[in-house]
């Protein structure tokens, strides 16, 4: 088998075309800025077009006092009945009946479905500090400081108190005095008796 040499040469326009390196390609200087009236955003790492931003937490909005400040009420509801006497402290909202005496330093408000009234050995059915009435009392109210009558009130009965606020459509039925001579004159006052009992003790111990 016979082989002929041949001499081939590559044409000129037949070499192959190499690819311009990394090196050699421009890039123009603007493509790394940021585009024009857009500022970049910082993610809390290393910004890209500048030093990350410090982050810095949002601020809890204060809690006001009325969501951390409860007061404190002692509540008879509408269906507890008490006969005789009813003592408290602070405040009592009065929603249910009561027949007899409610005492106490504190502010009593009777509510639009309570019935007070006054016991058969005793016209005086409230002596408290204040008063709101919303229901119904039937019989004498003294407080040393403040009474207020709501458009729902109904009142049959005496009243003593140093200030008073009657609200237009409350139903009042009875006497009314005003001021801090009034309350004192109505307070009862210790017996004679019971004074004298007293002195005579002290004057066994000394």
């Amino acid at each position: 088998m016979a082989f002929n040499n041949f001499n081939h040469k590559r044409r000129p326009d037949a070499e192959q075309k190499t690819s311009p390196s990394l090196a050699d390609t421009s890039i123009p200087a603007d493509w790394g800025a940021p585009p024009v009236g857009v500022e970049p955003v910082s993610s809390g790492n290393d910004g890209l077009y500048g030093e990350p931003s410090p982050y810095v937490p949002a601020a809890a909005d204060p809690l006001s006092s009325e969501s951390t400040v409860v007061a404190a009420r002692n509540v008879l509801n509408a269906d507890v009945s008490v006969v005789g006497k009813l003592r408290f402290t602070d405040d009592l909202l009065v929603d249910g009946t009561v027949e007899g005496e409610i005492s106490s330093d504190g502010i009593l408000t009777v509510g639009k479905n309570a019935t007070i009234q006054a016991g058969a050995d005793n016209k005086v059915a409230i002596h408290t500090q204040s008063a709101i009435i919303h229901g119904r009392v039937t019989g004498d109210i003294v407080v040393t400081d403040r009474i207020e009558l709501s458009s729902t009130a109904e009142l049959v009965g005496d009243v003593s108190a140093a200030r008073i606020s009657i609200q237009e459509g409350a139903v009042f039925i009875g006497n009314c005095h005003v001021g801090s001579a009034s309350v004192a004159a109505t307070t009862p006052k210790k017996s004679s008796k019971t004074s004298a009992l007293k002195e005579e003790q002290a004057n066994l111990l000394s």
